[in-house]
């Protein structure tokens, strides 16, 4: 599944909001890890970093949260945080994992945050890469889409597609590759994917962080903080001010990289997680 014409999510799960792809990488005797995405984008952006840890002898999990990327869009779809939270607990409970590695990217990050302090998930160590996990977040731009969602929906498609192809190419401080960026971009196209886009910025609200930034102080894990020194999306500061509220928690700054750490810097990330899931 490596390269950036082969990334396809072979197995499905229904979950209680939309099905479900995910897949599988590396040895079956590996020790467990899970990779979470953000948003506006889906598990591609690991498609760099999943097959290095696979060949490194982790057993890697990818999966595209509902709402997003290859899995179901819908009219009417809950894709907020929270129920992104419990649908990850669930997927931990169906691929029968107990306490595995998770690595979580933007808004993921969230979402592993929530499915542990909230919904018992156990991990036996977490890495978060520019997380979403702090008030306030959301760019001028978001806030004014998620105000007007109706409006921005009724977009003819050459232009939704260009607004959102900007969007993400601003994640990234090093610039993506055309096919990169065409994948980032492609599962919000379409009569399904333009109004997904849409939906998920509607329904991201602060108050699901509010719910668990108290609880970061009692968190009792091995925890990582990746940032990207470029980050333009959630300033770099965010990091160093999660890390203090984590207990025992580092903050490893990425060089040269935007909020798109995994795919501005696949290398030098691969390194601090290499190191992290080895300690």
């Amino acid at each position: 599944m490596d390269g950036t014409t082969a990334w396809r999510l072979r197995e499905s799960w229904e979950s209680p909001i939309g099905t479900v792809r995910w897949d599988r990488l590396g040895p079956d005797d590996g020790p467990p890890v899970v990779l979470l995405h953000g948003t506006p984008f889906s598990s591609y952006v690991w498609h760099e970093i999943a097959p290095a840890l696979a060949a490194e002898g982790h057993r890697v999990h990818v999966w595209d949260m509902p709402g997003y990327g290859a899995s179901a869009k819908s009219d009417g779809q809950d894709v907020s945080l929270k129920a992104q939270g419990e649908v990850f607990a669930g997927l931990l409970g169906v691929w029968g994992l107990t306490r595995p590695s998770v690595i979580a990217h933007d808004f993921g990050g969230c979402v592993s945050l929530g499915a542990h302090l909230l919904h018992g998930a156990g991990y036996r160590r977490l890495a978060l890469v520019d997380p979403v996990a702090l008030a306030p977040w959301g760019s001028p731009f978001f806030r004014l889409v998620a105000e007007h969602a109706d409006v921005f929906g009724q977009l003819p498609p050459p232009l939704h597609e260009a607004l959102v192809r900007e969007y993400v190419s601003s994640a990234s401080h090093r610039g993506l590759r055309s096919d990169v960026l065409a994948a980032l971009v492609a599962p919000w196209t379409g009569e399904a994917g333009q109004p997904a886009f849409y939906r998920q910025i509607a329904q991201a609200d602060q108050a699901h962080t509010d719910e668990i930034q108290g609880l970061y102080p009692s968190m009792d894990l091995p925890v990582t903080v990746c940032w990207g020194e470029r980050d333009t999306w959630i300033p770099p500061a965010k990091g160093e001010e999660l890390a203090s509220l984590i207990p025992g928690a580092r903050l490893r700054t990425i060089p040269d990289a935007g909020h798109l750490v995994p795919l501005d810097a696949p290398a030098r990330l691969l390194a601090a997680l290499l190191t992290f899931l080895a300690d």
